[in-house]
């Protein structure tokens, strides 16, 4: 992989520099990072799913986030669309994990209002490893008390969804970094929160078109956020950005 962004430019491990990158609570909340794969055209799913637009590289950039992340925060249409399970975590990034202070394996928080999720399904498979759901108070009784059985539920706003009290709600469990993995719509959702610290893009030299929604989308904030560049990498074609909110890549 080659670096491209910040010079020298050169032949670096990739993976390793997004494990070795400082992240830390801001303002009693978890670090907030989102990590995404788009096309050259702006798509960021391909039939459906994301896995078809990025290859080994953006899998090994996957995995390294991962290995970082006490959360991972990701909403339930990406869960049945890309078929979630608990998340799977290699034998050193468990005990480089134990070394800081976290736990074996990030914890899953489903975003769902609806609370439209199987409770048989994968994610909620391993009775150790019970899921967190983020949902609302008027989500559907009975649907919360079936999903209860095999997960946490959680209120993180009335009748819609709040970021901030789910970020809250998450540093009390003990988060540091939280890594979102989209989708589209929970990321306009932070966006308009203005909680995103870290945005982990990958392109794909690919032209897709379709329907696919952009990285983001959702109600305008009141004015575009800027971003600092932190980092470029590339291999194969495909770009790896690194982006800072500005503040926080002094």
């Amino acid at each position: 992989m080659r670096q491209l962004l910040p010079e020298p430019a050169g032949d670096v491990d990739g993976p390793e520099l997004y494990r070795a990158d400082r992240r830390a609570p801001v303002e009693r909340r978890p670090w907030l990072a989102v990590n995404m794969v788009q096309s050259a055209d702006g798509a960021t799913a391909l039939e459906g799913r994301s896995g078809g637009l990025g290859g080994p590289a953006d899998r090994a950039i996957f995995t390294a986030l991962r290995s970082i992340a006490d959360v991972i925060l990701v909403g339930a249409g990406t869960v049945r669309a890309e078929h979630y399970g608990p998340p799977q975590t290699s034998a050193r990034d468990q005990r480089l994990r134990l070394e800081r202070g976290q736990e074996p394996h990030p914890r899953i928080a489903v975003v769902s209002g609806r609370l439209d999720l199987d409770p048989q399904a994968r994610l909620f498979s391993d009775p150790a490893r019970r899921p967190l759901v983020l949902t609302v108070q008027k989500a559907d009784a009975e649907r919360r008390a079936r999903l209860a059985a095999v997960a946490d539920v959680i209120n993180a706003g009335d009748t819609t969804f709040d970021p901030l009290a789910a970020l809250a709600i998450l540093r009390e469990t003990g988060a540091g970094v939280v890594l979102c993995e989209g989708g589209p719509a929970l990321n306009g959702e932070l966006v308009n929160a203005g909680v995103i610290d870290e945005l982990c893009l990958t392109i794909a030299p690919l032209l897709v078109a379709g329907p696919s929604p952009r990285c983001a989308h959702g109600a305008e904030p009141p004015q575009p956020e800027g971003l600092a560049l932190s980092r470029v990498l590339e291999e194969d074609g495909t770009l790896f950005l690194r982006y800072l909110r500005p503040e926080l890549a002094q």
